[in-house]
């Protein structure tokens, strides 16, 4: 079920030594497992840990040359798998290839602004030039891409990353887009020209003829330990938008909102049939709920989920603290990678890298997101107006929540 081209490095007791960020010398818990249980075991490992599409384990789809080349040559982990729907008498296949890009920064954040973003530029530029290669339709770039996640540190001086929704990167990627007919998603730091220069982290959504489509700003805004987002910028403004593509209609749930269910159920209630999770978050604080919250999200909402997170560890000029009792310190921690792909049938590949650059391709068929509508009937049993009542009574300020005590509470035994 792995699909990685090129070679990748050594795993466990044959790497040289455990890279950090490695689990034991190992690039994922997959291929950890795949190398120590017996292949009995493995095959029902995975069949616990990924579940299966049409009731079959995801089958691993091969890749040209030029991909493989690309990513031999580069280093970056490149896997690639196959989502299957049930075959219909009505309605053809809606077959879409989805790519994933994760990767680290590219020099020192001592270095000069400029030097840095083209750096990283320079560096994700042959990932998506594998991704076009490959024939992939829609790529999503993961969070605040051009520089490092410098959010932690509360100096302003990191605004200067901040452009417009046409700025450079914009413009970078519109070149790509158009010539490789792939929808691009590129999330930024966004610097509004038009709203006193405010700056908000905004996701761009480019057309694949290489127009803008539209943006969409992130909805939850972190304040927990490092991540304490709300020095540089807000609550976005834009709702819940899906962009109409011309290979399905996309949405994208920024970061800390994949950690609110309300938010993935918006994009669902518009009719998303992919949406993504562009992110930059670290092990200590989140890893255990990464693999769960997508996959839940791509369940109960009958769509599919692309969840891209950076790699790394990011270490900045001056220390900092975050009011949470630890000493300073000049880094966020590592960036954990693991991007994957989920499916609204509960199914889901294993995770790139924790600790490279990679590309996660995935062939998904859309016609798969009505399927499981019809099957589970989460719509259709949903009880929305229920739901409606309560959020409108709980927004006023005389609120009282439903509580029935127990009149014998307080008695004796």
């Amino acid at each position: 079920m792995d699909s990685s081209n090129g070679e990748r490095p050594p795993q466990g007791e044959d790497a040289p030594a455990a890279a950090a960020g490695s689990i034991g010398g190992y690039e994922s818990l997959h291929r950890l497992l795949r190398s120590n249980l017996s292949p009995e075991l493995f095959k029902e490992a995975s069949r616990l840990l990924l579940g299966l599409n049409c009731g079959r384990a995801l089958e691993a789809i091969s890749l040209p040359e030029a991909t493989s080349a690309l990513a031999k040559a580069h280093n970056f982990d490149v896997q690639a798998f196959r989502f299957d729907a049930d075959k219909e008498y009505l309605r053809q296949p809606q077959v879409v290839r989805v790519g994933l890009i994760q990767n680290s920064i590219s020099i020192p954040t001592t270095s000069h602004f400029a030097d840095q973003k083209n750096a990283i530029m320079e560096k994700v530029k042959p990932m998506i030039d594998a991704a076009g290669d490959a024939g992939v339709n829609i790529l999503c770039l993961q969070e605040a891409w051009t520089m490092p996640f410098a959010f932690c540190t509360r100096e302003k001086r990191w605004c200067e990353f901040a452009e417009p929704v046409d700025g450079e990167s914009t413009q970078f990627l519109q070149q790509l887009a158009k010539k490789y007919n792939m929808v691009i998603v590129s999330p930024i730091l966004e610097r509004d020209v038009n709203h006193g220069e405010i700056v908000w982290n905004t996701a761009v959504v480019i057309g694949n003829h290489g127009n803008i489509i539209g943006i969409h700003r992130k909805n939850h805004i972190p304040r927990v330990g490092d991540f304490n987002e709300s020095t540089y910028y807000m609550e976005g403004n834009t709702g819940h938008p899906v962009f109409e593509t011309a290979y399905g209609k996309i949405g994208i749930n920024i970061c800390y909102g994949r950690h609110h269910p309300l938010n993935w159920l918006a994009f669902g209630l518009n009719g998303a049939e992919i949406v993504f999770n562009p992110s930059a978050t670290v092990g200590e604080l989140s890893e255990p709920m990464w693999p769960i919250e997508a996959r839940n999200a791509a369940i109960a909402n009958s769509y599919f989920v692309g969840s891209i997170n950076r790699v790394g560890t990011e270490v900045f000029p001056n220390p900092f603290t975050s009011g949470d009792g630890k000493p300073q310190h000049a880094d966020f921690g590592h960036f954990y990678g693991s991007s994957h792909f989920s499916a609204p049938d509960a199914s889901c590949t294993p995770s790139l890298s924790r600790y490279r650059d990679g590309l996660m391709i995935s062939d998904m068929d859309l016609n798969l997101c009505r399927q499981i509508k019809d099957k589970w009937g989460f719509r259709m049993t949903a009880r929305y107006d229920t739901y409606a009542s309560l959020l409108s009574e709980y927004l006023k300020p005389d609120f009282k929540p439903q509580v029935i005590v127990d009149p014998l509470i307080n008695k004796s035994a």
